[in-house]
């Protein structure tokens, strides 16, 4: 298959390019400053060149905090941009896969929101995401949109990173006990996306493609720690209104695959991926 990737910088979208190119894929990195999500013209340009199969859209400004202070680069990027994929992608016949994400939910559901749960974002990034996956449906004819949750992988600066940092330079920790989703590993979830790009039948439309499993900030901090020899730092468990943020933070979006699952395709625990992950770290 030939491939185009957007945000191949980024944590998923390198992941998958390396696990694309590896399976033999020919593989086009779309990134800033050459190819701008924001820039229809760029994309058309690059996709007609290519001749892609599939367009992958992982990239997004991602910093929640930031998108509520800079709105309108949100919007650009997250909504803009994935409009701008889907007119991109149709006028060349390829289907496109759209990354998207757990903050499309308010997080007021108690039990793991599945694929077809009505979106109802609370904040600047969800409500971009949210816009985005619109632009998706409504402009590509043949689309998967794949939510995940609490991402990190071998590349990117993510929240296991962020937390053993923290854990050595204080010594002890305020963490956040009533924040829960799924830590998801990309290596999962990219290997996940090549088995369905590769079915003969492709079976169109919304996956969560997350491991499996819940557990709060708190939880998951303590399985850091004491997989990397951390366990003996002191964790102190607080509320999430306890920390200053610009970004509502919907208290629980765990992710139910239900779709994949269905057909054969589940990710391992969440406590699974992050041993074999930090098994490397």
């Amino acid at each position: 298959m030939r491939i185009a990737i957007t945000g191949t910088r980024g944590t998923l979208g390198a992941t998958f390019a390396r696990q694309a190119q590896a399976a033999g894929h020919s593989v086009l990195p779309l990134n800033r400053p050459e190819c701008d999500l924001t820039d229809l013209r760029a994309l058309h340009q690059a996709l007609g060149e290519f001749g892609p199969d599939w367009v992958i859209n992982p990239a997004a400004y991602t910093d929640v905090d930031g998108c509520e202070q800079h709105p309108d680069l949100a919007y650009a990027v997250n909504a803009l941009g994935a409009r701008n994929v889907a007119l991109a992608a149709a006028r060349v016949g390829a289907a496109v896969a759209h990354i998207s994400t757990n903050v499309v939910f308010d997080g007021t559901a108690h039990t793991p929101y599945t694929e077809l749960h009505p979106r109802s974002p609370v904040g600047v990034y969800g409500r971009s995401k949210a816009a985005g996956e619109q632009y998706i449906e409504t402009l590509a004819p043949r689309f998967y949109i794949v939510r995940v949750s609490w991402l990190y992988g071998k590349t990117g600066d993510h929240f296991i990173h962020k937390i053993t940092k923290a854990a050595d330079a204080r010594g002890a920790l305020n963490v956040v006990d009533d924040e829960i989703s799924t830590p998801t590993y990309a290596e999962d979830t990219a290997a996940a996306l090549l088995t369905l790009l590769g079915r003969p039948d492709p079976t169109y439309g919304w996956y969560h493609l997350v491991n499996t499993g819940e557990c709060s900030r708190y939880t998951y901090t303590q399985r850091i720690l004491a997989l990397t020899g951390r366990g003996h730092i002191p964790l102190t468990p607080v509320s999430h209104t306890a920390f200053q943020r610009a970004a509502p933070i919907p208290p629980y979006t765990p992710l139910a695959n239900t779709v994949g699952a269905a057909d054969g395709l589940r990710l391992r625990p969440w406590e699974d991926a992050l041993a074999a992950y930090l098994a490397e770290f």
